[in-house]
C-alpha cells in the first residue's frame, strides 16, 4: 500500500540471540513460567530473528525451543506465541494442513490464505508444507475439494499471477467485457472467464478492470459475484476480488469478523495478527477505524483477555482512536468506498402470494382462533406468507364477512413477542411506523435510537404517511409529541426530518463541493456552529447528493465523515448524525447494524428486532441478510435462532422472524 514499511514489528536493534536464548531459558525454568518474559521478548524480535533465537537455544541447551514453549504455556497464549516462533512459510504451510486435515475442511481458512498470498509467498507456503508434511500441497488441497472452488485454489497455488505493476492497457476493457458476458448476460454463469482472469491478471490491471465493469453492469464487480455465484466458490472469489482491490482492507474485515460474529474466532484472529505484523498491520489498522466504531486495538482490548491479549496488543502497536488523518492511500479507498456503496439493487424476501383469497384466509383465521386454544400455525402461516397490500384485504374480508375486527382477535388470542410481531404485519406500514414512534416515546424515558432509525430510514412520502396515521390514531401530531419529548438541537433535528421535506433526486455537483467545503470548515468553529451548519446540510439534502458531499469531504478535509461526527459531536445529536451517513452511505448494512445490537449484549431488544424485521420485509431485507452475512461471518438466520432461543417457550416467534428473514444464506 503505503511507501516504505508498514508493519508494527521490526528486527530488535543490538541483537543477541544467546543471550535471548537464556533469558526463554530461564523465564521457563522451575515451576511456572514467567510469561510476560516470554511474551515481551518474542513480540520485541522479528521472525527472522526469532529463527536464530531457536537455532541458538538448540546450540546452548541442546533442546527445542517449540517443544519447551509448548509444554510450559498453554490456551490461546501458548498457540500464539508457538505460532510467532515458525517462519512465516511454515505456519502458512501448518494453518492449511490444519484446514484440510481435520474433521471436515475449514474452507474459510483456505480462502483467507491463498487470496491473499503473493506470487512468493504461496512459492515459500508450497515448499514449506512439502518440507514439514512430505507431501504435495496442491494434492492435499485437491483431494479435499471439489468444483470450481478448487478449480480456482489450484489457480492461486501457481502463484504465476501478473505481477502487481504490469498492466495491459489493450485489455483493460477487453478483460471486463469478458467478466460482464460470462456473468450478468447470459443464463448460467461462465465460471471459467473469472477463474482465468481474477486468478492470473495483475493487481493494477484489475483494478482497472474493476473501474471498467463498474461502468457497463451499473454496479461493483461484487454484486454481480454475490448473485451470479455461490457456497464457497463465492466466497473465495469475493475474497481475491477484495483483497485485489485491497489487501489491508480485506484483513480489516476478517479481522472485525473474527471478533465480531457468535464468538470469538481464535485462529483467524492469530493468524492475521501474526502474518501482517511485520508486513502491513499499520495500514490494517487505518482501515479499521475507517470502517467500524472503534480502533483494532480497543476492539481486541474488549474481546480478549490477559497474556493473550497482551501479545494481540503488542502485534497490534498502537491505538487509532488517538489518530486523526487519512495517509493518502487510505483516503483513496475512502473516496472510492463513497462511490460503490450506492449501486445495489433492493429486495425484499417477502413477495405477495400467488393465488391469494381473501376470504379464504379470513375464515381460516376465524377457525384457527375459535374456541378453545388458539392454532397459532395457521396464523403465522397465513400472515407472513402475505404481501402487506394483501393483508389489508383479509383485514376488509374478516369484516364484510364476519363482522368481526380482525386486530382484536388476534390481540386477544395471541400474547407477548408473538402478538407484537403477528400484530405489526397487520397493520399498514404507515401504522406501523405510526406506532413503533408512539412506543420509543411514551412512558418513562424515550427510546432515542428508535426515533433516529425510523426519520433517517424513511422517505418523504412514508413520512407524510407516517405523520397521518400518528395524528389518526394518536389524536395529536407526530411534531408535538417530538417537541414534548425531546429538547434542545436533537428535538430540531427530529422536527426538521420529521417534516418530510428532504429534497429528491441526483446529486449537484457544483453544489457538492460548495457543502462539502463548508462542513470542512464547519469542523473548526465551536460545537454550536458544526451542528447547526450539519444539521442544515444532513437533513435537507436528497441522499444521493449527500454521498457526493461525504465523498468530496475526505478531498476536502482529509477526514472521514464518520470520525468527525463520532469525535466532535456526543450525545442524541451525533448519533441521528451518524444514522444519516450510515444510511446514505449504505441503508442495509445500517439496519444490519442495528440488528446485530438489537441481539447482542444484555437480553435482546425485541421491540427493535420486530421494528427491523416486518418493516424491511417487503423492501430490502435481503439486502440487510447480506451485509449482515458479510460483517458477522454469520447469517442472520443463525443468528436469530441462536439470540432468541431464551424466553421464546413455544418457539412461535422465533419461527415467524425466521419465515421472515427468509433463506439461511
Amino acid at each position: 500500500m503505503g511507501m516504505g514499511f508498514r508493519g508494527t514489528v521490526t528486527d530488535a536493534p543490538d541483537f543477541d540471540a544467546s543471550a535471548d536464548s537464556e533469558t526463554l531459558y530461564n523465564a521457563m525454568k522451575g515451576i511456572g513460567s514467567d510469561k510476560e518474559a516470554i511474551l515481551d521478548l518474542v513480540t520485541g524480535r522479528s521472525n527472522a530473528q526469532r529463527q536464530e533465537i531457536v537455532q541458538a537455544y538448540k546450540s546452548s541447551y541442546g533442546k527445542n525451543l517449540i517443544d519447551d514453549l509448548k509444554y510450559e504455556l498453554t490456551g490461546k497464549f501458548e498457540r500464539l506465541i508457538v505460532s510467532l516462533m515458525r517462519p512465516q512459510a511454515y505456519h502458512d504451510a501448518k494453518e492449511i494442513h490444519d484446514a484440510i486435515k481435520g474433521a471436515g475442511t475449514d474452507e474459510k481458512c483456505l480462502i483467507e490464505v491463498l487470496a491473499s498470498r503473493n506470487n512468493q509467498q504461496i512459492h515459500n507456503l508450497v515448499e514449506a508444507y512439502k518440507d514439514a508434511y512430505g507431501s504435495d500441497i496442491e494434492e492435499d488441497v485437491t483431494g479435499d475439494t471439489s468444483g470450481h472452488f478448487k478449480k480456482m485454489l489450484v489457480v492461486l497455488l501457481q502463484g504465476t499471477r501478473d505481477e502487481p505493476g504490469v498492466v495491459h492497457a489493450d485489455l483493460v476493457e477487453e478483460d471486463a467485457q469478458a467478466l460482464f458476458a460470462a456473468g450478468e448476460e447470459q443464463w448460467g454463469t461462465e465460471e471459467s472467464i473469472f477463474i482465468m482472469l481474477l486468478g492470473n491478471r495483475g493487481v493494477n490491471h484489475l483494478q482497472m478492470v474493476f473501474d471498467k465493469y463498474q461502468e457497463i453492469a451499473e454496479k461493483p464487480i461484487e454484486d454481480s459475484i454475490k448473485s451470479e455465484l455461490s457456497g464457497d466458490f463465492e466466497r473465495l472469489m469475493l475474497a481475491v476480488v477484495q483483497c485485489i482491490r485491497s489487501v489491508p482492507m480485506y484483513f480489516a474485515k476478517r479481522l472485525y469478523k473474527s471478533m465480531k460474529g457468535l464468538g470469538t474466532q481464535d485462529n483467524t484472529l492469530i493468524r492475521i495478527m501474526i502474518c501482517r505484523s511485520e508486513i502491513d498491520m499499520l495500514d490494517i489498522r487505518e482501515c479499521f477505524r475507517m470502517c467500524y466504531e472503534k480502533s483494532l486495538y480497543n476492539m481486541i482490548k474488549e474481546d480478549t483477555s490477559g497474556d493473550y491479549k497482551r501479545t494481540l496488543l503488542a502485534l497490534c502497536g498502537g491505538d487509532d482512536d488517538l489518530a486523526g488523518e487519512f495517509f493518502p492511500e487510505a483516503a483513496q479507498l475512502a473516496y472510492k468506498m463513497w462511490e460503490t456503496s450506492a449501486m445495489t439493487k433492493l429486495r425484499p424476501t417477502i413477495r405477495p402470494a400467488s393465488d391469494f383469497d381473501p376470504a379464504d384466509d379470513a375464515q381460516n383465521l376465524r377457525k384457527a382462533m375459535k374456541g378453545f386454544g388458539t392454532d397459532e400455525d395457521v396464523i403465522i402461516n397465513i400472515v407472513a406468507n402475505r404481501s402487506n397490500e394483501q393483508r389489508q384485504e383479509i383485514r376488509q374480508a374478516f369484516k364484510s364477512i364476519l363482522g368481526r375486527d380482525l386486530m382484536k382477535d388476534l390481540k386477544s388470542e395471541l400474547s407477548k413477542n408473538l402478538e407484537r410481531l403477528i400484530i405489526g404485519l397487520m397493520l399498514t406500514p404507515a401504522e406501523f411506523d405510526a406506532k413503533m414512534m408512539r412506543k420509543a416515546m411514551e412512558g418513562a424515558g424515550t427510546d432515542e435510537h428508535s426515533l433516529i432509525e425510523i426519520l433517517v430510514t424513511r422517505s418523504n412520502g412514508e413520512i407524510h404517511a407516517m405523520n397521518a396515521a400518528y395524528r389518526a390514531g394518536y389524536k395529536k401530531s407526530m411534531e408535538e409529541a417530538i417537541q414534548s419529548d425531546t429538547s434542545g438541537r436533537f428535538s430540531q433535528i427530529l422536527t426538521s426530518l420529521v417534516q418530510g421535506a428532504r429534497e429528491q433526486g441526483p446529486a449537484d455537483c457544483d453544489r457538492a463541493l460548495v457543502d462539502a467545503q463548508e462542513l470542512a470548515d464547519a469542523c473548526n468553529e465551536d460545537s454550536d456552529d458544526m451542528e447547526i451548519k450539519f444539521m442544515s446540510i444532513l437533513c435537507t439534502r436528497s441522499f444521493p447528493h449527500l454521498r457526493r458531499v461525504f465523498q468530496e469531504f475526505v478531498r476536502c478535509s482529509n477526514k472521514d465523515i464518520e470520525q468527525i461526527i463520532k469525535k466532535e459531536m456526543s450525545g442524541d445529536v451525533k448519533q441521528a448524525m451518524y444514522g444519516i451517513v450510515r444510511s446514505v452511505k449504505n441503508q442495509p448494512s445500517y439496519f444490519a447494524e442495528r440488528l446485530y445490537k438489537a441481539m447482542k449484549g444484555m437480553g435482546t431488544d425485541d421491540r427493535a428486532l420486530i421494528r427491523i424485521m416486518v418493516s424491511r420485509s417487503e423492501v430490502d431485507l435481503f439486502n440487510i441478510r447480506k451485509e449482515f452475512k458479510e460483517t458477522h461471518d454469520c447469517s442472520l438466520h443463525e443468528f436469530i435462532q441462536v439470540e432468541t432461543m431464551v424466553g421464546d417457550t413455544s418457539g412461535d416467534y422465533r419461527k415467524t422472524l425466521l419465515m421472515l428473514c427468509g433463506g439461511q444464506d
